[in-house]
């Protein structure tokens, strides 16, 4: 359990600068943590790591003393803000890798152990407010996770939608709306349908929606629920189907960041469209060089079915920029391997056609500690995506150039002239087998007035 000033633990954690360090028993080296029972305190020690990046260095060491030590503990607060000098920072970072280091992951193993410890916050400054948003915010940094856990037999696109709906029953002014396979042939969703051909999955599209001011721009999130992607006929190898069941993780983040505004009662106008299927092989399965027709009206041919994402993203811009009237975007998605090439595991690619809407952003994501870069969208990768001679919009280039920037551009033509942010979490959204919810922080920030 994580507690702000209530039951104090035997044990206190404080921090301790090298240059001040006399006991031989107390490591020198930073981020580490030494206990000295004799003072019933855990000492962490800081060195200049914490002061060059202070968020992610204290987050690591919490996360690894609760991982180390089996007792509860009193964190002494105004000590670590006294050092580190950043109220703010080090209390997200205190608070956060708390509550995520709290939550048992997703585990259908028979038999497993629960360990359970009292973590109290103790500080002279008046963060309850805060700390009852963290923790709300982390409720479904939680539970985003589990959704991305969940194993592909059981997370069908069925499945996670009455999930998102049995959640959502908790929270008051909250409305989900789940389309069945009849509705979106009605809606004349021609690219989720191609995606969706060749399994005996239905496809969902699922639609959260929270209004607490109507006239506050209606920014709409799009999320890919891709919830097994094999990647149709241009199969993937055996190789990179592991970890094909995160392809879904749009879709979590998306929903669950809506179902956290209203549970917060922000001031926000937000809604949440996840666009939700599996991508299989089949005798019905989609051919390459198939030539759909996408929501908007504008045809597509399919070069190459494991650039699956973009498709049904294109159908979710759609729906959100004409049924739920969106004033501006942000799609999240798992979207290209290239991502990885460019910034590696630990940032996410933001590409924008609105340079405003992205500075908005980026100044949301200092407060939710989620790091972004922003990305080129070049005319030419227009120019590659409209490059088919049979359709209006191929789904991938015909050359292997700028394949991001690419997969950017043709969600930009589903945008009809909306600021659309674009986050790319091909590689950031998780581990190699372990979901982490990321960019919910960045936009409930963004989102939570």
């Amino acid at each position: 359990m994580i507690t702000l000033n209530k039951n104090n633990q035997e044990i206190f954690l404080k921090p301790i600068l090298v240059k001040e360090i006399k006991n031989s028993l107390i490591s020198k080296v930073s981020g580490k943590a030494s206990l000295i029972s004799e003072d019933k305190t855990l000492y962490l020690t800081i060195g200049e790591p914490f002061f060059q990046d202070p968020y992610f260095e204290l987050s690591k060491a919490i996360k690894e003393i609760y991982k180390d030590f089996e007792f509860g503990l009193t964190i002494s607060f105004d000590e670590f803000e006294s050092i580190l000098n950043c109220e703010e920072l080090v209390f997200d970072a205190i608070v956060e890798s708390l509550f995520w280091m709290e939550h048992q992951e997703l585990s259908l193993k028979t038999t497993r152990s629960v360990v359970k410890k009292n973590y109290n916050i103790l500080t002279k400054k008046d963060f309850d407010k805060h700390f009852l948003k963290t923790e709300i915010k982390m409720e479904f940094v939680n539970f985003a996770r589990d959704l991305q856990d969940t194993p592909p037999n059981i997370c069908t696109a069925t499945y996670f939608g009455n999930q998102i709906q049995e959640k959502a029953k908790a929270i008051a002014n909250v409305s989900v709306k789940i389309l069945d396979k009849k509705e979106i042939e009605k809606l004349q969703m021609g690219m989720l349908l191609a995606v969706n051909a060749a399994s005996y999955e239905e496809p969902r599209v699922v639609v959260v929606e929270y209004c607490s001011d109507a006239n506050l721009e209606k920014t709409v999130l799009v999320g890919k629920g891709i919830t097994f992607d094999s990647g149709g006929y241009s199969l993937k190898p055996a190789s990179s189907m592991k970890g094909m069941k995160f392809d879904m993780t749009g879709a979590a983040v998306t929903c669950s960041t809506v179902l956290a505004l209203a549970k917060n009662k922000a001031k926000a106008n937000v809604a949440a469209v996840a666009v939700l299927t599996d991508n299989r092989i089949g005798g019905k399965g989609t051919l390459v060089e198939s030539v759909v027709k996408s929501m908007n009206g504008k045809t597509v041919e399919i070069l190459n079915t494991d650039a699956e994402g973009r498709l049904v993203l294109g159908d979710g811009l759609t729906y959100a920029v004409r049924n739920l009237k969106a004033d501006r975007l942000i799609d999240v998605a798992t979207l290209t391997g290239a991502i990885r090439f460019c910034l590696g595991t630990y940032m996410t690619g933001a590409f924008a056609t609105n340079n405003e809407f992205y500075q908005e952003f980026e100044l949301a994501s200092h407060k939710g500690h989620e790091e972004i870069w922003r990305m080129p969208i070049h005319p030419q990768n227009f120019k590659y995506m409209r490059s088919s001679s049979i359709a209006d919009l191929a789904n991938i280039a015909p050359v292997p150039d700028g394949g991001s920037s690419n997969a950017a551009a043709f969600l930009a033509e589903f945008s009809e002239g909306r600021p659309l942010i674009h986050l790319d979490i091909a590689a950031t959204g998780h581990t190699p087998t372990r979901g982490n919810a990321i960019m919910l922080k960045n936009i409930f920030e963004l989102l939570n007035h």
